[in-house]
């Protein structure tokens, strides 16, 4: 299949494969790249995930995911900055240069949102110099704003960079993905900001479909199916100077209810169409 050189699979794409079937399938169907994730990784061993990958020829194009930084009590911050520095070990192990954060959501009784953000940068002042010795760049991504209670109190590509900027573009930066952040309007001067200073770490695609399943998490729709137009984004980024890989991260339940490898190849043809 031609137009893959810069394609690259989210393992939680075809979920329903095991670490052995992606990384076949993707030597079958000559996709370059995967986008990792760090259960599945661990469930097979992550020196032993690192040896599969290699020996296929596949590039880890990022290691999904750390965050999770917006405890208040003392034992959870630790905990998590704990298991943060174990995400940045695994992604050094698996040879990709970015570690995708999600901030994390509102601590329960909160209604803080600065100080939920404050304490990301307050995490991120010890993890960004750990993640630079390690040769791993935290890739902070902002989620769509229905996510900010529970998941991310980062909604937009600006308050993203805002954290951002506080630290070395070698240490911290963001990951742009279209699924999040294609309704705002000021997205793209976001784009061009994050570029201008080498912070655009990961890009990743997904389509936006209605109605929305019920608990939103999974109703990431197939490239080509919705309302976002996948080469305008890519345009954005590449125009702020981007040229990594292109990762498709797809969450929903339909598609995983379905042959992995069909999925894949299908997957594959719509990045050809919609994106090479």
């Amino acid at each position: 299949m031609t137009g893959l050189a810069r394609f690259s699979i989210n393992q939680m794409t075809v979920r329903q494969l095991s670490l052995p079937e992606l990384v076949g399938a993707c030597r079958d169907l000559g996709v370059p790249g995967v986008g990792l994730w760090r259960e599945p990784v661990r469930a097979y061993g992550v020196e032993a995930a690192a040896g599969l990958v290699r020996d296929a020829g596949l590039t880890v194009t990022t290691l999904c995911r750390g965050g999770f930084l917006t405890a208040t009590g003392a034992g959870e911050r630790a905990a998590a900055l704990a298991d943060n520095r174990r995400a940045v070990d695994e992604a050094a192990t698996l040879g990709t240069g970015t570690l995708v954060l999600v901030p994390g959501g509102l601590p329960a009784g909160s209604r803080d949102l600065r100080g939920a953000r404050e304490r990301v940068a307050e995490a991120l002042a010890e993890l960004g110099p750990y993640a630079g010795e390690h040769g791993v760049k935290l890739a902070i991504e902002p989620l769509h704003p229905m996510f900010a209670s529970d998941r991310c109190v980062v909604s937009t590509l600006a308050q993203a960079l805002d954290l951002a900027e506080r630290f070395p573009a070698h240490q911290v930066g963001v990951t742009v993905d279209t699924y999040h952040l294609w309704w705002d309007d000021t997205a793209p001067a976001q784009i061009a900001r994050a570029g201008a200073q080498g912070r655009i770490h990961a890009f990743q695609l997904a389509d936006w479909i209605t109605p929305l399943p019920e608990g939103v998490l999974n109703g990431r729709g197939q490239i080509g199916d919705g309302a976002i137009d996948m080469r305008e984004w890519k345009g954005y980024v590449e125009a702020a100077g981007y040229t990594g890989a292109i990762e498709v991260e797809l969450f929903n339940d339909a598609l995983w209810a379905r042959d992995g490898r069909e999925l894949l190849a299908e997957t594959a043809a719509r990045f050809t169409e919609h994106a090479a």
